[in-house]
């Protein structure tokens, strides 16, 4: 089992990650002994069950070994977390048993549609941006829902979606994941043709059915900080290799720059908590707020990394090297959609 406790072990997982198109069987070993999928399912269901600002922790050292590592764990662990919307026997059936192998993954976007019918669905569509495809264990989608070939609608006439939840054996993966960075996330598209789902396996984002704290957060508060640690915790690793390249006075900026986003990060991230802890809801104001900062702060750090890059060499432009590979990771993330708004 490769542990990363020390600098040796992370430049080991680091050198297993580099330039790969798919993480080697030896770090899938790894996040399963670990139990990296799980990092917020309740330890009822064999997960850490870690606290908000533990968790980003996590994240964001994973994301600086290595940006793949920690976009995926990220992205695969955040669906791991819709365990808080699944019906408790749904959830305990399916973590019941080696609850560390079970890998959530899919699409935020609406792609396709689920006919009504009795208590099931009959769902179609294709479904992009799937993270850690050709890891998963289940499959997460939404789709509009159709009864009789009509799409429903909600009292406000917005179009009904649900989200659903697949075996991988109910999918097919389109492998069209071809982007200069990120490229060990598999972040392939599926499609799905004709499946039937019984509606237990389905789950609206905004009702959960687990009373844990970690699940009273808003999923838009919790994506966006989530993320927001990759994007520190993959400039810290830009950082640490510019160190050896450039002057002390030259990195001032850059380094100033993550210190601060890393402690606003952290400071919503025990806001969060503490309101939590109070018996307070989270206002749409600070869900609001915890977005506009975010996307703020990625902005500054994207600057910082722009304006470094030119003076460190074309050494820095080899594809073996780290830094390298750092900028086309960092800079294909920044792509993700709630960061482009």
């Amino acid at each position: 089992m490769l542990e990363m406790k020390d600098k040796k072990n992370i430049t080991q997982l680091r050198g297993l990650c580099l330039n790969k198109d798919r993480f080697p069987k030896a770090v899938l070993d790894w996040i399963q002994n670990e139990n990296l999928w799980n990092i917020w399912v309740p330890k009822e269901f064999g997960g850490l069950q870690m606290s908000l600002v533990e968790g980003l922790g996590q994240l964001k050292s994973l994301a600086k070994i290595d940006g793949s590592l920690g976009w995926t764990i990220t992205l695969c662990s955040g669906a791991n977390f819709f365990i808080g919307n699944l019906q408790p026997t749904v959830a305990q059936k399916i973590f019941g048993v080696n609850a560390s192998q079970i890998c959530f993954g899919g699409s935020g976007g609406v792609f396709g549609k689920a006919e009504k019918q009795g208590d099931s669905y009959i769902i179609s569509g294709r479904w992009h941006y799937a993270t850690g495809a050709d890891y998963l264990t289940h499959f997460t989608l939404n789709a509009k829902i159709m009864e009789d070939g009509k799409e429903l609608e909600n009292a406000d006439g917005s179009p009904m979606i649900r989200s659903f939840l697949l075996p991988k054996d109910k999918v097919e993966i389109i492998e069209n994941w071809n982007t200069m960075g990120l490229k060990a996330t598999v972040t392939h598209s599926f499609d799905v043709k004709e499946v039937v789902v019984n509606e237990k396996y389905s789950f609206l984002y905004n009702q959960v059915l687990l009373d844990y704290p970690i699940f009273k957060i808003p999923f838009s508060a919790f994506a966006d900080l989530t993320l927001w640690a990759n994007y520190i915790g993959m400039a810290q690793h830009f950082l640490e290799e510019a160190t050896a390249i450039l002057p002390t006075e030259q990195l001032v900026t850059i380094e100033d720059t993550i210190a601060h986003a890393d402690k606003n990060m952290i400071g919503f991230a025990q806001e969060m908590e503490d309101a939590i802890s109070n018996q307070l809801v989270c206002s749409e104001d600070k869900v609001v707020k915890i977005h506009s900062q975010a996307v703020d702060s990625v902005k500054s750090i994207t600057d910082s990394i722009v304006k470094l890059y030119p003076f460190l060499g074309v050494a820095a432009s080899r594809e073996n090297h780290q830094i390298n590979q750092i900028f086309r990771d960092y800079f294909t993330a920044t792509q993700h959609h709630i960061f482009t708004r």
